[in-house]
């Protein structure tokens, strides 16, 4: 019986700090989808470049690599 002691009382502390790195994720999650999403517009910063199609579909595979 107090080997089950002994092993419980280490466990706990183990436990406690699961549950605090658990709680510090889902605070983390909660404040990631309070964060408006920012539409913003370039329209002007690259005033007399021209960009092509090919360019803006090189770009979106070099961004979304993981989703193609």
């Amino acid at each position: 019986m107090r080997i089950v002691e002994a092993e419980a009382k280490e466990i706990y502390p183990i436990l406690k700090k699961i549950e605090s790195e658990i709680q510090v994720l889902k605070l983390l999650i909660i404040k990631s989808r309070k964060v408006p999403k920012k539409i913003v517009k370039l329209e002007g910063a690259l005033k007399g470049i021209k960009v092509s199609e090919e360019e803006i579909e090189e770009a979106k595979r070099a961004l979304f690599k993981l989703s193609v």
